[in-house]
């Protein structure tokens, strides 16, 4: 079982910065990605921001120029780094993990985690 705890989340007024950290514990071989992705009301949840093992780097066009994604030193951690903050911002933001564990049949094989979310909120 995999967890992925995220932290962060809050009001801003537009112009605004916050920080977002997503942690991964629990039976995890290795780690081929951490990201964030994001869900409006109404809205598909989409992908914000992802870094790879080899520290690749993906974002949304909408966020390029104002969000930043890093890793911790221990690489199980990931951050995302909002600035400029606008009110289409506004969502839940939720970690996701790529990773490599192990199966009850005794392979390691590849698994998809999610985060619970952490509501980011925009406004004046």
């Amino acid at each position: 079982q995999v967890q992925l705890v995220e932290s962060g989340g809050g009001l801003v007024q537009p112009g605004g910065s916050l920080r977002l950290s997503c942690a991964a514990s629990g039976s995890i071989s290795s780690i081929h990605a951490m990201g964030w992705y994001r869900q409006a009301p109404g809205k598909q949840r989409e992908l914000v921001s992802d870094i790879s093992s080899d520290g690749s780097t993906n974002y949304a066009d909408s966020v390029k120029g104002r969000f930043t994604i890093s890793r911790g030193n221990a690489k199980n951690t990931v951050y995302l780094q909002m600035n400029s903050l606008k009110p289409e911002d506004t969502a839940v933001y939720y970690c996701h993990a790529f990773y490599q564990g192990p199966h009850s049949n005794g392979h390691e094989v590849d698994w998809r985690s999610w985060g619970q979310g952490t509501q980011v909120t925009v406004s004046s």
